[in-house]
Order: C-alpha cells, then sequence, then structure tokens
C-alpha cells in the first residue's frame, strides 16, 4: 500500500500534521505532491537506483519527497543538518547524490554543497535560496500523470557515525511497484503493533533518522495520520497526546526519562488514556524505567530491537515483557545466533556478538565493501552482526549486554557500561549519564561516571561518592564507578542516542 490508494478513498484524511503549527497534509496532496515530484525526477533523466539527498529539519515537504523518491525507483539519503559542514558533504559526495532537497536549517553549513561538481540539481523548500529551485515551482508545473509503471525506490540512509566516518546503508531495491502491498517496516507495524488508518500516530524525533521517517511513511502506508512535533520536548509531548487523542507513539528511553522527571503535578494534568501501542526503541531501556513507564501509561510499552542495516529484529510486547524483564524480545525477522570473537556459536544464557541470518545479505555498507565484510560470520555470509553483545534464554528471548565497542576490561574481567548506566539513570541528581572505561596504570581500565547533573544539584567530591555508594547498592562493587566526573552536556543525537564514542576521546583519544 501506499498514500495513492488512501487518497482515492480518504481524499481529505490528513496524511501528516506537524504539531507545532497545525499545519495539515491531506492524503490527496500528498499523493499529487509526490506524483509531481516524481515525474520531476524522470524528466531530469534520473535513472532507477540514482541518489535523491534531503537536509531539512521536520518539515511537511520531507514526505513529498520520501514517497516521490519511493515511486521513481530512487534512494533517499537523509542526513543528519546538526554534522558539521565537512560531515555533510563527504555523505554527499560519498552517496554520489545527484539531487539535494534543502530544509529551514540555516546557513552554517552551507559549505557542504558550495562548489559540490556531483550534485548537480538542488531545490529548496524556502522560495530564494541561492542557487537553489523552489519546491513550490516544481509542484506548480511539473507533470501530474501517473505513469504506468512506479518501481519502487528505498531509502539509503547513513549510520550516526559514533565510530569512524558515517556508513551509507544500501539494501537492495525491491523488485515491486510502489503500489504492491506489503514491505518489512508496512508488515511489522500493521501486523505487530495494530496499525491501521484509525491509528493517530505521535512522533516527536527528527525525521533525519531512520525510525520516526520510515514509522511515520508505514502509518501512511497504512492509511492513518501521522503527527510530526519540531523537536522532542517531555511536556509538548503529553500535551500532544491529548491534544490529537493519539494511539500510538514511538520514543527512545532518554524520552521516557525526562518525562518521568517532570513534576508528577505537570504529569498529572495531561490525559494520556488514548495511548494503546508506545514504541520504544534505539537503546535499551532500564528496567526501573520501563516499570515507571507502565505504571503511569499502562501496559501498552511494546519494544523493538533492529539498527538502521535492518539486517534482523525482535519484538517484545509488555506482556511478554513483565515476565521476562529487560529482554528486547523474540525475533521477528531473522534467525538469532550468539557467537564468539571465532564465530563458534555460544550456548543459551552466554553472552556473546549478536548475529542475524537472513536468505540473502540483506544490505551493504555504501563503497565500502571491506565493512560489509566485517559484519559477516566469518562462515556464514548471511548472518551479519552490528556490533552488539548479548545472549538467549531458553524460551528464544534476548537480553542485550552492551556494544561490543564499549565494553569495559577491568583487571582481566569484562564490564558493560549499559548495565551501570541502567542502575543510575533513575537517581534524583542525574539528569544524564554515560559510564565509560578510562586508562588504569594497575587494572587496564577502570569504570567512570560521566554525569550531566539536574537542577538544584551542584557538583561536589560529597556527591560524587554517594553516586558511587549508591551504584554499589544495585550492581556488583567491581562493576562500580571508581570516579565521576559532572559536565554541562553529554553528547546524544536528536534522537537520544549517546555519542559515547566522543566522551570516550576526551580520556583517551587513541582508543576512542
Amino acid at each position: 500500500m501506499f498514500p495513492g490508494t488512501h487518497a482515492r478513498t480518504t481524499p481529505n484524511k490528513p496524511a501528516l500534521i506537524m504539531a507545532a503549527t497545525g499545519q495539515e497534509v491531506s492524503y490527496a496532496q500528498l499523493e499529487e505532491r509526490s506524483l509531481r515530484l516524481a515525474n520531476w525526477f524522470r524528466s531530469k533523466g534520473f535513472q532507477r537506483g540514482d541518489v535523491v539527498a534531503l537536509l531539512s529539519d521536520n518539515d511537511a515537504h520531507v514526505f513529498d519527497v520520501y514517497w516521490a523518491t519511493q515511486r521513481a525507483g530512487q534512494y533517499l539519503t537523509s542526513v543528519n543538518f546538526h554534522l558539521h559542514a565537512d560531515e555533510i558533504r563527504y555523505i554527499l559526495e560519498n552517496s554520489g547524490a545527484k539531487c539535494l532537497f534543502l530544509g529551514n536549517i540555516g546557513a552554517d553549513v552551507s559549505a557542504a554543497w558550495k562548489d559540490l561538481p556531483t550534485l548537480p540539481l538542488r531545490v529548496s523548500f524556502a522560495s530564494g535560496v541561492e542557487g537553489f529551485e523552489a519546491i513550490d515551482q516544481i509542484l506548480a508545473t511539473a507533470s501530474a500523470e501517473r505513469p504506468e509503471r512506479e518501481p519502487r525506490g528505498a531509502d539509503m540512509l547513513y549510520s550516526s557515525g559514533t565510530t569512524g566516518r558515517p556508513k551509507g546503508v544500501r539494501p537492495p531495491l525491491p523488485e515491486r511497484q510502489v503500489s504492491d502491498p506489503g514491505d518489512t517496516m508496512t508488515a511489522m507495524f500493521g501486523g505487530y503493533f495494530g496499525c491501521n488508518r484509525d491509528t493517530v500516530y505521535l512522533s516527536p524525533a527528527p525525521l533525519y533518522h531512520a525510525a520516526p521517517l520510515r514509522t511515520c511513511a508505514s502509518v501512511q502506508a497504512l492509511g492513518g495520520t501521522a503527527v510530526v512535533m519540531d523537536k522532542f520536548d517531555p511536556e509538548a509531548a503529553l500535551a500532544a497526546i491529548q491534544k490529537y487523542r493519539a494511539t500510538v507513539s514511538q520514543w527512545v528511553p532518554t524520552m521516557f526519562v525526562r518525562m518521568l522527571k517532570l513534576d508528577p503535578a505537570v504529569r498529572a494534568r495531561y490525559d494520556v488514556s488514548s495511548m494503546q501501542v508506545a514504541i520504544h526503541a534505539a537503546a535499551p531501556c532500564p528496567v526501573d524505567v520501563k516499570r515507571q513507564m507502565i505504571d503511569w501509561w499502562g501496559p501498552v510499552l511494546y519494544e523493538y530491537y533492529s539498527c538502521t542495516e535492518v539486517n534482523g529484529m525482535t519484538i517484545i510486547r509488555p506482556q511478554d515483557w513483565l515476565q521476562k524483564p529487560g529482554s528486547v524480545g523474540k525475533a521477528a525477522l531473522g534467525t538469532i545466533h550468539i557467537c564468539d570473537e571465532a564465530g563458534h556459536e555460544l550456548q543459551t544464557g552466554e553472552d556473546g556478538l549478536v548475529y542475524f541470518e537472513r536468505d540473502t545479505m540483506p544490505f551493504a555498507y555504501h563503497g565500502d565493501p571491506e565493512k560489509t565484510r566485517s559484519t559477516q560470520h566469518p562462515a556464514h555470509p548471511t548472518w551479519t552482526t552490528v556490533g552488539d553483545i548479548g545472549h538467549v534464554d531458553a524460551d528464544g528471548f534476548l537480553f542485550l549486554t552492551d556494544r561490543k565497542a564499549f565494553m569495559i576490561i577491568s583487571g582481566g574481567v569484562n564490564i558493560y557500561p549499559q548495565e551501570i548506566e541502567n542502575a543510575l539513570a533513575l537517581h534524583p541528581a542525574i539528569l544524564d549519564i554515560a559510564v565509560i572505561g578510562v586508562p588504569d596504570a594497575e587494572m587496564g581500565e577502570q569504570v567512570k561516571a560521566v554525569v550531566t547533573l539536574a537542577a538544584g544539584y551542584k557538583p561536589s567530591a560529597e556527591l560524587a561518592q554517594q553516586i558511587i555508594d549508591f551504584s554499589k547498592t544495585r550492581v556488583a562493587s567491581y562493576k562500580a564507578p571508581r570516579s565521576v566526573d559532572f559536565v554541562k552536556a553529554l553528547p546524544r543525537t536528536a534522537t537520544g542516542k549517546l555519542l559515547k564514542g566522543e566522551v570516550r576521546k576526551i580520556y583517551w583519544p587513541a582508543k576512542a
């Protein structure tokens, strides 16, 4: 399914609402705009598999571009505009993009496309931007005649680049038309999460990230309404749930923490009873945080584990999580294998690299075959890993431990920072936390907590010791931080993903 299906049956229904302004885009409007843009691509000689880049804030035109690429057989590369100009330029060049769509992001990163000969076509969502054609002009003049064939496109999104340069994840293009039913994301959200034409989906995250972009598009493919916030704010999110009677939403754990730390009187001000499914992903959720959210919102929290590569996926329903707290669920896409560094499969309950087995290789890193090969199992090339460590229990439920890259080895013992971060997430003095290993002459590494304090707390040696002592009541003493540093802010993506590599660079640049 795609928006054109619903444009014929419910043309005036909102496919999209921008929460900050109330702007609505109907299915009829989305169908016509995306069709005109797709025809403009064809008129400019675009071929199936060409790349279109998108550099935008949360703007209604994002979905005009998204669906145009999907119905013209192109790859869409949506780029995080918070990156440095040289990082954006790298992605524009590396992707081979033939066109750039520019949202209202300011001029700070204009060097990213200046004098870039590989980018001949440039379109702006605003009028009067030097060197860019206005999208409204294209939408007013391009053909609205629907072609006989509309080969399906895909997205080619870039990893966050927490270690090294971002990597373009290029899936194979589907061998079907855009109007043909069924794809992985639509099937997941329509099946596991029950999204349908009655869904009102709240998206509080930036659309340049994989999950928000793909989920909003899946809701539109199913005929629901996507309500998109400009940016996450804990109280504004609650207000949006109440105002739009949102039935489905998607979050990351840091958003839960921010909402839980609102004053109880503020939380009680908003009616969230319309929420039927609150999905969370992107990072493991501390058990205590999830329990408190379930106590507040009811048993509506669904979790999935996947990645930009979509090499596999697990899903856990709230009823199962209450029986298996801390699990990210059973495999919903691919078969899970837990292996050691040499590729040998481990026993039930043993921690190792998480591989997903697929029938064929599900992705490739654009222009980097060696990096692609590094994700593959040494003996089974269609088993792939993105570097997460975890174990599977006797019932087939996956429990994640941490990222391989962030594991601390102290005195020959493996320590996983995520466990300690989870234990400290709801400490009243802590607004945000990163746990890392730092050099230790005797032990190799020692555990350090880097903390941003909540309002009303000030850094002190006494508070640092209190945090250390608190952690010892929740994790083994050898895992507890030996020291605590206080900082004004920690580097996170706009979706809440901690850029731990950036924190590590401060303490030992050569190893980060």
